[in-house]
Parts: C-alpha cells; sequence; structure tokens
C-alpha cells in the first residue's frame, strides 16, 4: 500500500554554502510552470489517498499560497493525514503562516540550522536569530500545534560551547520535533572549496562525538524521544511521513530530482528542467534513474534503514542475523525482545555498522 507522497519544491532565495541539495532562484512565471508540471505529473500516478504529505526542497515555502492550494486539491487526501511544509524564516509572516494552515497545512518544518549568528552568516543564511525565532513564535500565534526545527552542528570551528547555546534557545522554545545532522562536505559547494583551500578545517573526531553524545543526553532530560539517529520528538509526535521511509515502506516522490519508491522500485527523477517539462508534456513519468528492489536488497535497506530507529531496531535472519550478532559482541548492537538495537557506541558510529549489511 502506498499512502505517502514527497513533493519537491527546488526553488531558494539563494544557495546556501554548505547545500548541495537540488534547488535554484526563480521568477513568479518559472514556479507557475513548474507547479502546472508538478499537478500533472502527480496525476500519472494512481490515486492513492494518502495519510502524510511532505513539501520539501529547496525551499516549499515560497510557493504561493494559492499554488500549495492547488496541489493540495488533487491529492487524496486521507483523514489526519499529516501535511508537512519545510519553512524557511525569512519567506513567512504572521498573515501567511494563518493562511497557510487554513490551506490543510498541519505541520511545519523551520530550517533554522543555528541560532549563532556568526555560523548563520557562515552558512549563508539570509535570516537572522531574532527573525528565526520570530517565525516560530509567529507559526504558534497562527495556530501550528506540531512544528520541528532543523539544526546542525559540527559546523566551521563551532565549539561546543556555542552548540549548548543553540540547544538552550531551542529548547526554550519547545518544539514538538527536532532534527539536527552534523556537516556534511558536499563536493561542489563553497564549504568544501572553502575545506580543500585550507580555510575549513573539518571538526575534530572526538569533539564531534561530544557534541553528538551532548545533543542526545541533554534532549532526554528535556523530555525528548531520541526515536531516529537525528531525529528527536516530545511523545507521540515523531516525524509520520520520515518514519515510512526509515520503516521501508512505499512513497511516491514528484517534482524536479525527486526519489521515489514505488511497485518494488526506487526511482529518481530528471534533474534537468527541460527534460522535466519534456516528459511530463508527452505523458511520461519524468524518472531517469531506477533500482530493481528484489528480496535480498529489500532486506538490505530494511535493516540499515530501520536500525536508525533507535528504539525499534530490527529482527533480521539468515547470514544478517551473524552479522548482528558479531556486532553484538563488538558492542555497536544490543538485543532487546528478540531486536537487535543500536548501542550508544553504535549510533556515534552508525555508519561503520551500515557498512557490515552491504
Amino acid at each position: 500500500m502506498v499512502d505517502a507522497i514527497y513533493i519537491h519544491i527546488p526553488f531558494c532565495l539563494k544557495k546556501c554554502a554548505y547545500c548541495d541539495f537540488l534547488s535554484f532562484k526563480m521568477s513568479d512565471k518559472e514556479r507557475e510552470r513548474y507547479v502546472d508540471a508538478l499537478i500533472r505529473e502527480i496525476e500519472l500516478y494512481p490515486k492513492f489517498e494518502y495519510t502524510t504529505i511532505y513539501f520539501g526542497g529547496g525551499t516549499p515555502s515560497l510557493l504561493s499560497v494559492r499554488e500549495v492550494e492547488r496541489i493540495l486539491s488533487v491529492l487524496n487526501i486521507g483523514e489526519r493525514c499529516e501535511i508537512t511544509l519545510e519553512v524557511n524564516p525569512k519567506t513567512v509572516d504572521l498573515d501567511r503562516l494563518k493562511l497557510l494552515k487554513k490551506a490543510g497545512i498541519n505541520r511545519l518544518s523551520l530550517g533554522i540550522q543555528t541560532f549563532n549568528s556568526k555560523h548563520l552568516k557562515r552558512l549563508g543564511r539570509l535570516h537572522s536569530v531574532e527573525e528565526a525565532v520570530e517565525a516560530y513564535k509567529l507559526a504558534r500565534e497562527a495556530g501550528f500545534e506540531n512544528i520541528s526545527i532543523d539544526l546542525m552542528f559540527s559546523l566551521p570551528e563551532q565549539s561546543l560551547l556555542e552548540l549548548k547555546d543553540d540547544l538552550f534557545l531551542l529548547f526554550s522554545l519547545k518544539p514538538e520535533h527536532f532534527s539536527i545532522y552534523s556537516l556534511i562536505w558536499e563536493e561542489g559547494t563553497e564549504f568544501f572549496e572553502k575545506l580543500k583551500k585550507g580555510i575549513y578545517t573539518e571538526t575534530d573526531n572526538d569533539l564531534e562525538a561530544d557534541m553528538y553524545e551532548y545533543i542526545i543526553d541533554e534532549s532526554k532530560k528535556q523530555g525528548y524521544n531520541h526515536y531516529e539517529i537525528s531525529n528527536f520528538s516530545y511523545p507521540n509526535k515523531e516525524s509520520l511521513h520520515n518514519s515510512k521511509y526509515w520503516e521501508n515502506k512505499q512513497y511516491i516522490g514528484v517534482g524536479l530530482g525527486a526519489s521515489g519508491y514505488f511497485e518494488n522500485k526506487r526511482y529518481k527523477n530528471d534533474l534537468n528542467f527541460n527534460k522535466y517539462y519534456d516528459r511530463i508534456c508527452q505523458g511520461e513519468k519524468p524518472i531517469s534513474e531506477i533500482e530493481i528492489i528484489d528480496e535480498e536488497t529489500k532486506l538490505i535497506y530494511e535493516y540499515i534503514l530501520g536500525l536508525r530507529l533507535i528504539n525499534k531496531g530490527i529482527k533480521p535472519k539468515g547470514k544478517y542475523l551473524e552479522i548482528c550478532k558479531i556486532l553484538e559482541k563488538e558492542n555497536y548492537l544490543i538485543k532487546i525482545s528478540g531486536r537487535y538495537r543500536l548501542t550508544k557506541k553504535g549510533i556515534v558510529l552508525a555508519n561503520d555498522v551500515f557498512e557490515r549489511f552491504l
């Protein structure tokens, strides 16, 4: 059964220095054309009843409220559907937030990244610390009761004290959910070029581990459940949509460069606007890459993704059970009620654990 859809909006006010996501500046005309194509692409798929809808990007909050309404109008939205929109604090005000809520958006993901002015500037974010906090407060005033905040850590020259300050402000706001990711040095980004030139250096591994462990420990003290490697929530406020990815469930992905998992195939859409538009005009799905998921591949995805869910873990069989037994002896995994979960050591070194399954 497919009951989730990801909608990619590839437009931004400005490319951030660390970002390698598919995103571009846009004009109103380009945005309108894109929304038209997006709707036509959605209609190429069966009319599933969706229980989660996720507008990601890019910066989906650059869409007009009318465009959000148009997209939602062609979807079969189930009762109590979680509908998330990623928001850049620079793109919203109170009236706009109220209209988005009225349109059906019931969960916001605020891309703040850091509450430190120096690091915001380095990241290339256009909003200030004050604007980020104000956007959050306006979202509350507009009536949003399910808000997630995105943060980053292990930034260039970031200290443990600066991270602690970020978390102090985060916890004072009390969002229902937050995601926090360590910086990845992606090729082709401004950050990566500065790394190659020696302007920036990577965070020391021990410091990064200390930062991550501090995040885990402090979030628990604040009542958050560490339910996925990079995600924390109050009880029953997990991201329903993203949880479907980690549970290896199938979902539709639409939009330029979007990924999906449908009919036992993982696919990726065209990255080129012209190719994307041409395929849709011809009544074709704009898919450029396909991976056929056989039973063995499905198991690998299931185990790697499943281990990301801290409190659920996996119940392996065959050779994968033997791998888990070895990882248990090495203190990367622990067996609880017949299921293997990551230990604290396994969480910190999760990528090393996942490689064992490949």
